[in-house]
């Protein structure tokens, strides 16, 4: 049985929880009316926001922190555990983050760190002000990019539960779950700028059954990017675009990655994207291993490289070209995929010379170029397995030398 599968009961038992913990009865800490808090936009919410977690994470009974509607000033929190019972935070206000980025000296705005058994939700958003950011994040300037914050952090958070929360023009990532276990985000709203960098809207790693459903994401950069040591997660009814797409990776960068495997990605819409369905790994560099991918049910409209396996991922030039990735890519699928294509080269599977992509299916394939030119389907060390009808017909286009860089 495929490691994907698992998640389900995972999911059952989070549902439990959070309707058993709903029956008793909870503490209110209410950010304004019990601690100060006050929601002109100009008044750090640090303090009080704090104070409130503190407080209602040493209750021996389960509690909630509210954050009610109105417009808040937050510098900087780090809320951790571990708690005494569990604990919800209903945001309902928004809360925005200093504009400017030298106000921050590490990646971090929002952040969660070793809770257990944990809710948010309540319809508020965490707006980033990125839009000085922006402008000053290039290639180049990578020791200001070092200090760009991420909308929310979840770090070493298990059995979660984040409901409708808007992220909305982070400085950096919108959200990033690293070394968290049963968790789950679902009707998410995550927006900001086509040409805002870096700004993906959910980056995992290090995580195991994570379930993002619903959700609504519009960024600058991957919709979704599922870094290393990722395993048993559902991805399902998302829509995504503008941005990069549902991207496993990228992967081989560093040294001693774990191995991504049991994920399943299906009945999403993807818009105006450069990418859609995409795996990527560096050429060169280091080992690691991606199995169990499987991409099922999803809709591409005007997208630029609907289905991409690229092992020469490479978007700045900045890599050692003449060597083969050392990632090994196996049991992947591609199946139900429809819709259109922005460029000819609907589907390319660009593999490692020295470890050839193994298992690869595709099933059920209709994607059409835009353009007056037929789709076509490029090919590199792979062979794929193929079943259903299939356009373009698999592997009908050829490789170039040297394949284009993809963002």
């Amino acid at each position: 049985m495929a490691p994907h599968l698992n998640i389900v009961p995972s999911m059952f038992v989070l549902l439990l929880l959070f309707i058993s913990a709903s029956k008793v009865q909870s503490d209110a800490f209410d950010v304004v009316a019990k601690f100060g808090a006050k929601a002109d936009g100009k008044t750090d919410l640090s303090k009080p926001f704090l104070d409130a977690w503190k407080e209602a994470c040493a209750s021996v009974t389960p509690s909630t922190v509210v954050i009610p509607k109105g417009t808040y000033l937050l510098s900087k929190v780090n809320l951790e555990g571990p708690c005494k019972a569990p604990i919800e935070i209903n945001v309902q206000g928004t809360i925005q983050a200093p504009a400017d980025p030298s106000a921050f000296k590490d990646p971090n705005w929002v952040r969660f760190y070793s809770v257990e058994n944990f809710k948010m939700f309540g319809g508020g958003i965490f707006d980033g002000q990125g839009s000085i950011a922006y402008e000053k994040n290039t290639c180049e300037n990578r020791e200001f990019r070092s200090k760009l914050p991420v909308n929310i952090r979840f770090d070493f958070v298990t059995n979660a539960l984040i409901q409708d929360i808007t992220s909305k023009d982070s400085k950096l990532f919108h959200i990033n779950v690293f070394a968290c276990k049963n968790i789950t985000l679902e009707r998410l709203k995550i927006e900001a700028p086509d040409e805002s960098p870096n700004t993906d809207g959910i980056h995992m790693g290090k995580s195991e059954g994570v379930n993002i459903i619903a959700s609504d994401i519009k960024t600058g950069d991957d919709c979704i990017s599922i870094g290393d040591g990722t395993k048993n997660m559902v991805i399902k009814e998302i829509t995504c675009g503008p941005g990069h797409g549902i991207s496993i990776g990228s992967l081989g960068k560093f040294q001693n990655e774990e191995p991504v495997e049991g994920i399943k990605i299906s009945n999403c819409t993807i818009t105006n994207t450069s990418n859609g369905a995409r795996i990527k790994t560096w050429p060169g560099e280091h080992g690691g291993a991606v199995s169990e991918i499987h991409f099922e049910d999803i809709t591409m409209n005007n997208v630029s490289s609907p289905i991409l396996i690229d092992q020469q991922y490479c978007p700045w030039n900045k890599c050692k070209k003449n060597e083969e990735s050392k990632v090994k890519l196996s049991n992947i699928s591609f199946k139900n995929i429809r819709g259109t294509s922005a460029l000819p080269e609907a589907i390319k599977f660009i593999c490692s010379g020295s470890s050839p992509c193994q298992n690869v299916e595709l099933a059920d394939i209709d994607i059409k170029h835009n353009g007056a030119e037929p789709a076509t389907s490029q090919c590199l060390n792979v062979k794929p397995i193929t079943s259903g009808k299939l356009n373009p017909i698999p592997c009908s286009g050829p490789v170039p030398k040297t394949p284009s860089a993809t963002a």
